[in-house]
């Protein structure tokens, strides 16, 4: 199983990357990435960071740790160079913090963080049909999240994804022990969503394809 979206202390979680592998191990996790939020004042020292600890992890863990940042909360005209920096810097997934329902989140920030050199849309909130079929095209997960609050546009985001063909990701986006659920309670998360369990297979297929892409450099 996987979760692509968890923050550490390095940004605004409370445990130590190493303690986020461990909780997510001891519930059956085979990888995941560590994906702590960033903007002009933090990515250079963050990327470091999170390369130093995914570079010093053993294989022989277990579990596989990627190292990832989450864009966040930045001006529009910001994703297109934050985002090329961070791949540039062997960042393996990379994240923009969509326009929840929850936050005071720039508008226009879907489509200029779809725009960029992005992985993944975290919680879109009310995303349009026309910012859904450019996540297709680009080839870019839109998330369905556990997390509280986040987690009220759900549904709208799965029926846009129906509807245009996007592909979707189910993640925790964890920042304390509590958002650190089992396997079975994200899959349940997407259920809730509206998923059926043929949509959450090709899910995790989806998921799978993209990290057997990215084998070579993991």
């Amino acid at each position: 199983m996987y979760n692509l979206h968890a923050h550490s202390l390095l940004s605004d979680g409370v445990l130590l990357p190493s303690e986020v592998a461990a909780r997510y191990f001891a519930l059956g996790y085979k990888v995941i990435a560590i994906t702590d939020h960033v903007d002009y004042s933090n990515i250079e020292s963050t990327v470091k960071a999170i390369l130093d600890f995914t570079q010093h992890w053993p294989k022989s863990s277990g579990i596989k740790i990627l190292a990832g940042v989450e864009l966040t909360h930045i001006p529009t005209e910001q994703f297109k160079p934050l985002a090329k920096y961070a791949r540039t810097n062997d960042i393996k997934v990379i994240i923009a913090h969509g326009q929840t329902l929850m936050e005071p989140v720039v508008e226009g920030t879907n489509r200029a963080a779809l725009e960029a050199d992005i992985d993944i849309l975290a919680h879109p909130g009310i995303i349009s049909e026309k910012d859904a079929l450019l996540a297709k095209r680009r080839d870019i997960f839109l998330e369905i999240t556990s997390r509280q609050g986040h987690a009220l546009s759900n549904r709208h985001v799965v029926e846009c994804a129906r509807k245009t063909g996007a592909k979707l990701i189910l993640d925790t986006d964890s920042h304390t022990p509590d958002d650190i659920i089992s396997p079975a309670k994200l899959v349940d998360a997407g259920r809730k969503a509206g998923l059926t369990q043929k949509e959450i297979n090709e899910v995790y297929q989806n998921i799978g394809k993209f990290l057997r892409k990215k084998e070579g450099k993991i």
